[in-house]
């Protein structure tokens, strides 16, 4: 049983593959979703997956990279090619590890081929190891421009996985019907119960101290605890009871930055991870400071803003520090710097090994996702709204200046305003900014994201 944004699509296909148009159909389907996420500031996005949706139907899209599969350990002097390396790196054992991955995980299997390459032996080893997997696979042939190339793409019959599916991903030729396939191999979706517990994910990058402060929650030894970074490769949930209220604590893997993440489990470690924080309500971001702020923190606190989630900052190992009287105070602006679009965010300095302040994480997130839900009155928020307007003028371009008709908060978790004007394209990002900082100072919506929303009224 699985929620729609659980089902996964794995995009496979050969290192020959991946070269040419492999990362274009994954892109375009992504594009077709119209959901990337505006960027950040001081923040990355990485492009291994992307949730997309097709005929009202919502999966995630998984890119696995190229994959030259080598199926024994001989087999590529058999056929007289070069093992994959990056520099004096053999990668054969752990692209082997990272395609296994690819098909235990995926509920159903994209595999691209080269309709213009025709045949290649990757491809046919890439296509006996997704025969045993009893997994739906929908067979794509790709760069499929011309009506010689679409007769081409008949011969990968031969791979007995079905049609292949002649398509262009340059040109988006034949990718709707590749797509209405994918969906009909999706498994049946439940929506998940209607549940009020507050669901709670604990992220960060690797060695941290994510399942130290899991286990000091508990009281118990419930996730293993190891100084080498990536113990954790899966999501664990688990539920407690907090003063009559149900908790589910999510442990994910650690999220190392692009680049360093290992092919095969750590890879898709990443994955999971980023399925807990669109499960959760909040995010514990754990800090190590006893190394301080790094880029990738910011990097990590991007995914949670990018699915609009409640934040908490745990500084963890505090027990590690020297200290005088002005420690945390130096800390705490030291992490406010490194952090300058989550000003907002609360912070608790713990230490997970001796449990100090640990009592307070919970609490602490409760209290974020109490802002999450809170709701200002429309009659409220207008005045507040007009006396911002006089604050600060609204901006102009070519004369023409922006005017706010009406604003109303039509949402909450996260609590989401509506502002009716007489132009949209006028709203700079400064002013929407400085709108946004107005809004806080009547209300801090502690820990959560706000989103600010301008339609033309022409489209009431």
């Amino acid at each position: 049983q699985k929620t729609a944004y659980e089902i996964g699509v794995r995009l496979v296909g050969s290192e020959m593959c991946i070269r040419d148009r492999k990362s274009t159909l994954f892109n375009r389907i992504a594009g077709e979703r119209l959901s990337i996420v505006e960027d950040l500031p001081g923040t990355t996005r990485d492009r291994l997956y992307a949730d997309a949706e097709w005929t009202a139907a919502p999966f995630t899209l998984v890119d696995t990279g190229g994959i030259e599969l080598i199926l024994g350990e001989d087999s590529g002097a058999r056929r007289g090619s070069k093992p994959l390396s990056v520099g004096s790196v053999d990668f054969r054992r752990e692209i082997r590890e990272q395609a296994q991955i690819a098909i235990e995980e995926a509920d159903v299997i994209l595999f691209l081929v080269d309709a213009k390459e025709g045949i290649t032996a990757g491809d046919q080893d890439v296509a006996e190891v997704l025969r045993r997997s009893q997994k739906p696979v929908v067979l794509g042939a790709n760069k499929a421009d011309n009506a010689e190339r679409r007769l081409a793409a008949l011969e990968f019959y031969q791979f007995g996985l079905g049609e292949p599916y002649a398509i262009s991903a340059l040109h988006g030729t034949g990718v709707g019907d590749l797509l209405d396939a994918v969906v009909e191999h999706f498994p049946r979706v439940e929506e998940e119960p209607d549940d009020d517990a507050l669901k709670i994910a604990i992220i960060g990058r690797p060695n941290v101290g994510k399942s130290s402060l899991l286990n000091a929650l508990l009281g118990q030894e419930r996730s293993i605890v190891s100084t080498i970074p990536g113990t954790t490769r899966d999501a664990i949930d688990t539920r407690l009871d907090v003063e009559g209220r149900p908790v589910v604590l999510i442990d994910t893997a650690g999220i190392r930055k692009r680049g360093t993440i290992e092919q095969g489990v750590e890879k898709y470690s990443v994955l999971r991870a980023l399925r807990a924080i669109q499960r959760a309500d909040v995010v514990a971001l754990v800090l190590d400071a006893s190394q301080g702020v790094i880029a990738q923190d910011a990097h990590i606190a991007s995914y949670a803003l990018q699915e609009w989630k409640g934040i908490v900052l745990i500084v963890n190992k505090w027990d590690l520090i020297e200290k005088d009287g002005n420690t945390i105070n130096e800390y705490t602006r030291a992490i406010r710097d490194e952090f300058k679009f989550l000003e907002y965010v609360p912070m608790l300095f713990i230490s997970a090994l001796t449990r100090q302040r640990v009592n307070k994480v919970i609490g602490l997130a409760q209290t974020v996702e109490a802002e999450r839900h809170v709701r200002i009155p429309t009659g409220e928020f207008n005045r507040l709204v007009q006396e911002a307007l006089v604050r600060h003028r609204a901006p102009s371009k070519n004369n023409k200046q922006l005017k706010v008709y009406y604003a109303t908060q039509v949402d909450v978790a996260p609590p989401t305003f509506t502002f009716f004007v007489n132009d949209a394209e006028l709203v700079h990002f400064s002013y929407q900014r400085f709108l946004e900082n107005q809004i806080r100072m009547h209300h801090a919506f502690e820990g959560t994201p706000i989103k600010l929303v301008f339609r033309n009224r022409s489209e009431t």
